[in-house]
């Protein structure tokens, strides 16, 4: 299997009722879709989004992985191995 990840034992699922990004919230910006990382729980703006705040969210801390949170989406991303992870389990 080519590309797998090697940073899922990190992930610490956390489950969220948040439905925005903070940073967008506060500079008065629009998000596409949201993740959510799977170190801290920060919600953050995606890279098709203007601000890419989740993308910012792994450069400030090297925190690696992420998943999508929007509905019917499980996916998981990891940052450092530019590669989709896994899926959160259910």
């Amino acid at each position: 299997m080519a590309n797998a990840c090697t940073h899922l034992d990190e992930a610490r699922v956390f489950d969220t009722d948040k439905d925005y990004c903070d940073e967008c919230i506060r500079s008065g910006s629009r998000w596409v879709h949201l993740r959510m990382c799977l170190i801290c729980g920060h919600v953050g703006c995606c890279d098709s989004s203007p601000n890419r705040h989740a993308s910012r969210h792994f450069r400030d801390t090297g925190h690696r992985l992420v998943r999508s949170i929007e509905p019917g989406e499980r996916w998981i991303w990891c940052y450092a191995d530019e590669v989709v992870a896994g899926e959160v389990p259910s």
